[in-house]
This record gives C-alpha cells, structure tokens and sequence, in this order.
C-alpha cells in the first residue's frame, strides 16, 4: 500500500446535558474535548501536537476562526485553520482532508460542534452563558458555496424553512409511489420509529426514549404538525450540545506511530455534486440525479459494489432525504439505514452530523473487520449531494476524491419560474403549514401549460383541512392574483 494512503485513526463523539448552562462547556471547548477524546481512541495523544490542519464546519457560533482556536487548545498551534461556511457539504471536509494526506501532510483533524442546548438554558434560566469572544482574525482557507440554496419567489412566499420544502417533496414521493395520503403518514411514521429502535441502543443519542410510529404521526401539544405530513418527531433535533472530532493520518504515520491496525478505518471514495437549483426550479420534485450519479461513481472509483455495503448512515434531517436518497442509491427502505439513530433521535447539530455519524459508522466497523460503510451528505434542500465509502480494507485504488456537478447538471431538468403565474395549473408538490392554532396556508408547486413553475397558497379552512386527507398532487388549481389559488 501507498504510505500517503489517508486512513482514520482516531474518532470520538462527545455530548454534554446539564440544565446550569453556566457550568456548561460552550461550543469551542467541546470540539477540543471531542479531539482529545480522539486521540485516546487512537492511543496516541502526541497526535494532535503534529496536527497540520484543523476543518471546521461553520455553526450557530459567531468564533471568526474556530480551527485555529481548537488548535491552540490542543497545542497545535501552527496548524492551518480551514472553515466551512454553511452550503458546503459535510464531506467536503472529509476529501479535502485525504487530499491533505495524501499531498504530504501527516495529521490532519476535522471537528464540529455545537452547544444549542446550553445557549437555550441560558435563555430559559437567566444564567450567564456567553460564548468567548475570540481575538479578531481570519482562517487560512474559508469554503464557501458558489450560489444560492433558495429562490427569491420560495423568500418571498415564505418557503425557507426546509421543513416546509422538504414537506413538498414528500409529497412529489408519495404520488410518484401511488400512496394513499393515510398509507403514505404511516409509512413514513413507521420509517421514522425504525431509526427511534437504532437511536435506543446509541449511547451517543440525544433522544433514545422509545416512540411509537403512532406517536410520531400523530398530533399532539408536544408533538405539533409544523408542515404536513411533518410533525416535530419527524424533523431534525438542533438544540443540542454535541462535537466530534476526527483524526486523519497516512498509512505510514500510522504504522510508525505504532497504532494497531484494528483501529484503522480507510476513506475508499468522496464523490460530490456542488450543482445548486433551487427547489422550485426542479422539472421533478422528488428525484435527486446528484445522489445516483455520486453513488455509482463512489463505487467505481472504490471498487465496492452497493450490495457490498453492510452499513449505511443516509442523512436524515427528513424523511424525505432519506427516502429520495435510498431511491437515487438503489437502497431498499426495509434495510437499516442509520447506525446512529438519525437526526430527530440522535441529535442534528447544525452543520455537524455528518462528522457525528462518521464516529459511530467507525465504530460499526471496526466491530465488523473486513466490512464497509456508506455515510451520505446533504447541503440545503437535497441542494449539494455527498457520498463517502469508508473501509477497515484499504483497497486497491487507495483514496479518490472527485466533483461530479458538471454530469449532474447536465442530468437535471430544469424549468423556468413564473412570479405572477395565472391560469389553470397542475399542482406538483405541495403542503399544509401549521402555527399554534392549526393550519393556516396550503402552499402549492404547480406547474403551468407553458412548462413554467409558479408557487401559490390558499388560506381557505376547509380546502386547508381537504387537503391532509386527499391528494393534491397532479390535480388541476386555479392560479388567481397575488399568488392565491383555488379548486379549479
């Protein structure tokens, strides 16, 4: 084997529950505590000393250079910091550290963390939890995404929240499928309570009390619907206090290093799509062209077929996602698909469950020699697509890291947007938004007769409460001023 063969050595995940917010460990101290953990999970605490690079994902903090303020805490303080701003996809922390690797570097460490929990006992108690203000400076290297998650009609429609768009698509899956509206709420409740059993059994989980897919479908005052079919139990849990860290070294430094081979997972493949269309620009709302395409090249490029694969993470902030990625992927949904116990149960930190979940698919691995492992990302709306195979076996290709968004462009249909769209349309995905009271605004994705896209609600109560029992999708509306619609 190539001794610049990336391999990951250390991984630890860490959490903190404490209801005094002032005794609690902010953001910053928790990715530093999660590296160190690392490095005992590695058994070589020296490593971090040697670290030449630090990537970190931004989050709800405001440190201007976290990486390089983790390194200093750690006493790597000459180490490059590298930060990702949200819009870059979680795996791109993870390639671009094997690229380090492999053009020479020999420790490089990628961390994440957030403390949402302790900032949100700060405000419910009064106790003083500020975060440090770090001295004014700038990373090394800043990532950032090339354009636009959401288009200015979704702004202006009040459509930015992901659960109400990531709601659409569930849509768009459940006609495409051919699901009743009643079949397709317990389908997905039952998926849901499946990735519940896996979180039960995760001493990592933020939430592994068992539930019930009746308890995840149904309506209640702690379990509100937010965006039908969503209630609160099927979205991501972001007020967390979770980090992680990883520690990637080469080949060599490893085996010099003396760490046991029975530590060492192998990065086989990233293959990424950085093409950005808004939702509402997508001929097909419940199809993601990124995740076929990275997935087949993943596997060429690591010699790994999809039936080889004995453990998956798909990224799970909504069903959703993991649904459209388990059809892109050829992934049957009655196959487990999280080793974490997924976003609601075991916890979703900002821009940090991708490296959360590649701590425990590490885990799952090295308990398993000789097996493989998928971990997946997604950035927006399904608007960036990741995928990543990892390996205790090196394979005989070592690491390959490749950008597909030019094939993924190219396979993707796109239709033109119509801000004032009037006339009979054709609805292709669509949702009930809910406030306190119930529902208040059905809003719909429809499609015009010229092949246009048009985004218009309705406020009407008892169309609002029609449309949680029977299908809109592929039905015909009518398109009036100011972006109302009506039965046609």
């Amino acid at each position: 084997m190539n001794e610049r063969t990336p391999v990951l050595v250390g991984a630890a995940a860490i959490s903190q529950r404490l209801d005094d917010p002032s005794s609690a460990l902010e953001p910053v101290a928790l990715m530093a505590r999660a590296l160190e953990a690392a490095a005992r999970d590695a058994g070589r605490p020296e490593l971090l000393r040697a670290a030449e690079a630090v990537f970190v994902p931004r989050g709800f903090w405001a440190y201007p250079d976290p990486g390089r303020w983790v390194a200093e805490r750690i006493g790597a303080a000459g180490a490059r910091s590298v930060l990702a701003e949200l819009g870059v996809l979680q795996t791109t922390l993870f390639g671009r550290a094997c690229q380090a690797i492999q053009a020479g570097a020999e420790v490089v460490l990628v961390t994440g963390g957030e403390a949402k929990h302790r900032a949100r006992r700060a405000q419910q108690t009064g106790a003083p939890a500020p975060d440090s203000e770090q001295t004014p400076g700038s990373p090394d290297e800043v990532l950032r995404p090339s354009a636009d998650i959401i288009h200015p009609l979704e702004i202006a429609r009040q459509m930015v929240m992901p659960v109400r768009q990531y709601a659409v698509m569930e849509s768009a899956l459940r006609a495409a499928e051919k699901l009743s509206v009643a079949d397709h709420r317990r389908h997905v409740a039952e998926l849901w309570a499946g990735f519940n059993r896996v979180a039960s059994s995760n001493p990592d989980a933020w939430y592994p009390e068992p539930v019930s897919a009746e308890t995840i479908a149904g309506e209640s005052g702690v379990n509100p619907m937010l965006a039908f079919p969503y209630t609160r139990l099927h979205c991501s849990r972001w007020n967390v206090d979770q980090a992680a860290g990883l520690i990637f070294t080469s080949l060599g430094r490893a085996r010099a290093a003396g760490i046991p081979e029975e530590r060492w997972i192998f990065p086989r493949a990233v293959v990424e799509s950085n093409h950005m269309l808004p939702l509402i620009e997508r001929r097909v709302l419940h199809r993601s062209p990124g995740f076929a395409v990275a997935g087949r090249v993943a596997c060429e490029c690591s010699g790994l077929s999809p039936e080889a694969i004995e453990h998956v993470e798909l990224y799970s902030c909504f069903p959703a996602a993991v649904r459209i990625q388990a059809l892109e992927l050829g992934i049957p949904e009655s196959r487990p698909l999280s080793v974490t116990g997924g976003m609601t149960f075991a916890g979703g930190p900002l821009n940090n469950f991708v490296i959360q979940a590649a701590v425990k698919l590490a885990e799952a691995l090295r308990a398993d020699p000789g097996s493989h492992g998928l971990l997946d990302a997604v950035s927006g709306m399904l608007t960036k697509q990741g995928v990543s195979l990892w390996s205790t076996l090196p394979g005989d290709a070592g690491f390959a890291y490749r950008d597909v968004s030019e094939e993924v462009g190219r396979e993707v249909a796109v239709v033109p947007v119509a801000p004032s769209g009037r006339g009979i349309a054709r609805v292709a995905g669509y949702t009930v938004i809910h406030g306190a009271s119930g529902p208040e605004r059905g809003v719909a994705y429809c499609d015009l007769p010229d092949g246009s896209r048009a985004l218009a609600e309705t406020r009407d109560p008892d169309w609002l409460t029609g449309l949680e029992r029977e299908e809109l999708v592929g039905r015909e509306v009518e398109l009036v001023a100011d972006g109302e619609m009506r039965p046609a």
